[in-house]
């Protein structure tokens, strides 16, 4: 039993392994091919942070976001009953 596991734990050196050594390898983006993009910082985004209103146009966006459940309470506590 011990002589199984013994067997098991210790590690097999063969000098010529047929098993191919794994590396990391990197290839060049394909641009012509419909399942490869650019990459890059800002490159995944749908809009472009670096116009001139853009922080204005966040900034109310957030606004509108966070206000409209606020409105809409209010809105509908002080509508009339039906």
């Amino acid at each position: 039993m011990f002589s199984r596991v013994a067997l098991r734990a210790a590690p097999r050196q063969q000098p010529f392994s047929l098993v191919a050594r794994r590396t990391f390898q990197t290839t060049r983006a394909q641009l012509s091919s419909p399942y490869h993009y650019p990459e890059g910082p800002r490159s995944n985004l749908p809009f472009n942070p670096k116009t001139r209103f853009f922080w204005f146009r966040y900034l109310m966006y957030c606004v509108v976001g966070f206000g409209t459940p606020f409105g809409i309470a209010v809105w509908q506590t002080y509508r009339p009953r039906a």
